[in-house]
C-alpha cells in the first residue's frame, strides 16, 4: 500500500501505518471526547475527555494491529510468507504472499482475527466491570467503549462475504465441501458484492434521512464490493490459466541492448529499427541490469547521449519471473505495471511478460485452447 510509513517489526513482521490512520484516529477521539465520555461520565473537564479519548483511540489501533498480526502469525505457521501488516482508514490488512494450502489452514487463518478481537473485547469488558467501583467513571466508560467496538468488529468481520474474514471462513467451508477452491472463491466474492451493495444502499438511505454517518456505510460498502469483484476476477483468471507456466505466455524475444553502448548508438542503431519503445539493458552475460525507453533518452542533452552509456541511463529492474512460475501468480504484478517484466532463467534474460501477453492467453484459454508449457514461438518458427 502506497504512502505508508514503516513503524518497525513485530515478531519479524514489518508494520506500516498509512496516513489515513490519522483520519480515523481523530474521528474516533472526537466521538469519544464529545459524545461517549461526556455521556458516560458527565461533568469532567474537556482536557480529561480529550486525553482519555486519544489514549483510547490509540488502544483501539493496537487492537486492530493484534487482529491483523493474528492472521499473519497463523499464516506464517502454515508456511505462507507475510509481506507486511498495514493499518489504514478502514482497519488493517495482513499482506500474504500466497494462499493457505488446505481448507483447514484457510479456516484457521481467517477465523483467528475475529476471535482475537472478540477476546480483546471480552478482556476490556471484564476489566470495566472489575474497576468500576475503584476508579473514575471516565476510564470505565473508555474500557466499555473498547469492549463494545472490538466485539462489533468481530461480529462485522464474521459476515460471510469476501473480503471480510467471514467470507474467508465461507470460502474454506465451501472448499472443503466441494473440493474446488476456485468455485469457493467465486461464491464468497459474490456474497461480498451483495453485502457491499446492501451497505451502500443502507448508507444512502441513512443520509437521505439526514444522518451523515451514512457516509461511512457507503465507504465501507464501496470497499467491500470493489474488493469482492477483484477477488472474483482473480479467481476466474486462476481457473482459466490453471497450471500454465509463465513460459507459455511470455514473449521469448524481448528487445534488448548491451549496457556498454552509448545512448546515441542505442537510439540510432537499435531503437530506430525496432517497433518497441522499452528495452531491457543486459550485461555481457545476458543478465538484465535495467530498462530504458525512448522518452527517458530524450531527457539527455546531445552531448550526454554521445558520451553516456545506456547502462548509466537505465532504470533498475524491479521484479522478475522464473519461466516455470505458475502464470496466475505473475498476473497481479504484471497488471499493476505499465511496462513488461523480465523472465529470467539462471539470472539470464529469456523473455518478457506484459499485460497484453496475459490478455492473449486468457482469450485463448476462453476459446478452449491450452497452449501448455511449450515454447510459444516454436510453431511460428516452423511455419516460416
Amino acid at each position: 500500500m502506497k504512502q505508508t510509513v514503516r513503524m518497525g517489526r513485530v515478531a519479524g513482521i514489518p508494520i506500516g501505518l498509512h496516513w489515513s490512520v490519522l483520519v480515523i484516529m481523530f474521528l474516533l477521539a472526537q466521538g469519544l471526547a464529545m459524545v461517549a465520555l461526556p455521556t458516560g461520565a458527565p461533568g469532567r473537564p474537556a482536557w480529561l475527555y480529550w486525553g482519555v479519548a486519544l489514549g483510547t483511540a490509540a488502544l483501539f489501533l493496537a487492537s486492530l494491529l493484534a487482529h491483523e498480526l493474528a492472521h499473519a502469525l497463523v499464516a506464517r505457521h502454515y508456511g505462507i510468507p507475510v509481506r507486511r501488516v498495514t493499518l489504514w482508514l478502514l482497519g488493517g490488512v495482513a499482506e500474504l504472499d500466497g494462499d493457505p494450502p488446505t481448507p483447514t489452514a484457510d479456516l484457521r487463518v481467517a477465523a483467528v482475527g475475529p476471535l482475537t478481537s472478540a477476546g480483546i473485547g471480552g478482556v476490556c469488558f471484564a476489566a470495566a466491570l472489575a474497576v468500576r467501583s475503584l476508579v473514575s467513571p471516565v476510564p470505565v466508560t473508555a474500557l466499555a467503549w473498547l469492549a463494545t467496538i472490538n466485539l462489533l468488529l468481530a461480529v462485522f468481520n464474521m459476515i460471510p462475504a469476501a473480503p471480510l474474514d467471514g467470507g474467508r471462513v465461507l470460502r474454506a467451508a465451501l472448499w472443503r465441501w466441494r473440493g474446488d477452491r476456485a468455485r469457493a472463491v467465486v461464491a464468497a466474492a459474490r456474497a461480498g458484492s451483495f453485502v457491499g451493495g446492501a451497505l451502500v444502499v443502507s448508507g444512502l438511505i441513512v443520509m437521505v434521512l439526514g444522518d451523515l454517518s451514512g457516509l461511512w456505510l457507503i465507504l465501507v460498502g464501496w470497499f467491500v464490493a470493489g474488493a469482492a469483484r477483484a477477488e472474483e476476477r482473480a479467481a476466474r483468471v486462476d481457473r482459466l490459466l490453471g497450471p500454465l507456466p509463465v513460459r507459455a505466455a511470455m514473449d521469448p524475444c524481448p528487445p534488448t541492448v548491451a549496457d556498454d553502448v552509448s545512448i546515441a548508438e542505442f537510439v540510432d542503431a537499435v531503437a530506430a529499427r525496432s517497433r518497441h519503445r522499452t528495452f531491457f539493458v543486459v550485461d555481457a552475460g545476458g543478465h538484465p541490469v535495467g530498462t530504458v525507453d525512448l522518452e527517458s533518452c530524450g531527457r539527455f542533452s546531445a552531448w550526454d547521449r554521445r558520451t553516456m552509456s545506456i547502462g548509466a541511463a537505465s532504470r533498475p529492474v524491479h521484479g522478475a519471473f522464473a519461466p516455470d512460475l505458475p502464470l496466475s501468480m505473475a498476473v497481479p504484478s504484471v497488471l499493476s505495471r505499465l511496462g513488461p517484466l523480465p523472465v529470467v532463467d539462471g539470472e539470464v534474460l529469456v523473455g518478457q511478460l506484459a499485460a497484453r501477453d496475459i490478455e492473449r492467453m486468457l482469450e485463448l484459454t476462453a476459446l478452449g485452447v491450452r497452449p501448455g508449457a511449450h515454447d510459444p514461438g516454436a510453431s511460428s518458427r516452423r511455419s516460416s
